[in-house]
């Protein structure tokens, strides 16, 4: 898959309408949105003038070409770039799983599908699932089922999910799960299609799948050896 990227914004709570409005204005509809607490001392806080550290994380799939044009907006109109205001970054994706999922997290943006991700060398792949609230023990049962150690659980709400029912045909509620679940790129297909057929589209959960490369890893080899 080319140019296909995860952006992540994280910015103060209280700007969060402020860059939902202006992804929306920018045709990306589809976002995920978490909670955060910002890590900065009591005297940073006082010497950039900032008044609180909690902390809205979103989530988006954008290409390339949009990405651009975001960033140029959130430094012109929203004023990124100024401290305490937020930060953006993406991380290539690897793969989606269903066209029909693909079509949903890019609509209105131009992209064809290629080939896989540049980062061909690496050894491990994030698995992340978004799912309707309250079936991650399922989704992780199917995901065991294919080999996978175990997972994280965040909560988050979905934005345009009044878009799913044209490209996936079903209604999708507002309230998400995000797993993150690291394996091994051997088993990364094997993962994603039992938790597509276990746990998908056609299940209560609802499941949208995409991986995305990693480049080095600590802490695995006990849980990918039992």
């Amino acid at each position: 898959m080319s140019e296909l990227y995860l952006m992540v914004t994280v910015t103060d709570r209280k700007r969060l309408a402020r860059f939902i409005t202006f992804y929306k204005e920018q045709r990306v509809a589809v976002n995920f949105v978490t909670l955060g607490t910002g890590t900065a001392s009591n005297e940073t806080m006082d010497c950039l003038g900032l008044e609180s550290s909690d902390k809205s994380v979103t989530f988006s799939v954008v290409t390339g070409q949009v990405w651009e044009r975001l960033r140029k907006g959130l430094e012109s109109r929203l004023r990124i770039d100024v401290p305490g205001t937020g930060i953006a970054f993406i991380v290539p994706l690897s793969s989606i799983g269903g066209r029909r999922e693909l079509l949903f997290l890019t609509e209105n943006q131009d992209y064809e599908k290629g080939e896989e991700s540049t980062l061909k060398d690496t050894t491990h792949e994030l698995l992340v699932v978004i799912a309707n609230h309250g079936y991650s023990d399922q989704i992780m049962d199917a995901a065991r089922e294919a080999g996978a150690a175990g997972g994280t659980v965040i909560h988050a709400k979905g934005t345009g999910m009044e878009r799913a029912e044209r490209f996936l045909g079903v209604s999708l509620a507002p309230e998400k799960e995000m797993i993150f679940i690291v394996a091994k790129k051997a088993l990364k297909n094997g993962i994603m299609q039992s938790i597509m057929q276990n746990a998908g589209m056609e299940s209560k959960a609802k499941s949208i799948v995409f991986s995305l490369p990693v480049t080095a890893t600590a802490g695995l080899r006990l849980m990918e050896e039992d």
